[in-house]
């Protein structure tokens, strides 16, 4: 049986596949790797594409929104130079939070956020900035421009995850949230990782 000539093409790889967005780094593509009710940690796999089991939790803790990264970024010179207390970027994806009024329960799913903020977090040295945003079309949330326009407990959470999902008891644990930033400062993460996209990979990290 002869299938028609769409059946042959490879499934695109989601982090050097897809676009970073139509309009980044304002609003980006998403793509989620996580959702809030998972109680294991999933991760791309650089060389196929398919998602990962990295690993269980060890602990009781959830992430809060949905987790993801933003298509071909890559956290290299640029990034880290806008982490003061880190000597590299992590030379992994960009990672992005983002909020929906509406459960999202499904993960491999890609999505539009609008960026309002974020996380600097610093790993092992290396910075692990976590973007935060919003479903772009989002009936609750997608007017919000700026991190401050969430409740403080929303970032609250987000802080206490990411400075506690790598713990393990009894061994130290060298992860630290540096601070929360707002728009202007998440949009500069996001493009300062596209173009880290666009020297280590030769290509553009949008359009």
């Amino acid at each position: 049986m002869k299938f028609p000539e769409p059946f042959y093409r490879w499934r695109p790889h989601p982090w050097h596949g897809l676009e970073a967005g139509s309009n980044p780094p304002h609003v980006v593509n998403a793509y989620i790797e996580i959702t809030p009710f998972d109680s294991v940690k999933y991760e791309v796999d650089k060389k196929t594409g398919y998602l990962l089991v990295e690993r269980p939790q060890r602990t009781s803790s959830q992430p809060p929104n949905l987790y993801g990264f933003i298509p071909r970024t890559f956290c290299g010179e640029r990034v880290g130079a806008l982490s003061p207390t880190s000597k590299r970027g992590d030379c992994d994806p960009l990672d992005i939070c983002v909020i929906s009024e509406r459960p999202i329960d499904k993960s491999e799913v890609i999505l539009k956020a609008k960026v309002i903020g974020g996380l600097q977090m610093v790993d092992n040295w290396e910075a692990d900035d976590k973007i935060v945003a919003v479903l772009a079309n989002d009936n609750i949330w997608g007017s919000a421009e700026g991190i401050s326009d969430l409740p403080k407990i929303m970032v609250e959470r987000l802080r206490h995850y990411f400075s506690t999902y790598k713990l393990v008891f009894g061994q130290e644990l060298n992860v630290s949230i540096e601070s929360v930033y707002d728009a202007d400062q998440a949009k500069k993460v996001v493009q300062a990782a596209m173009d880290d996209y666009a020297d280590e990979f030769g290509l553009q990290g949008y359009g």
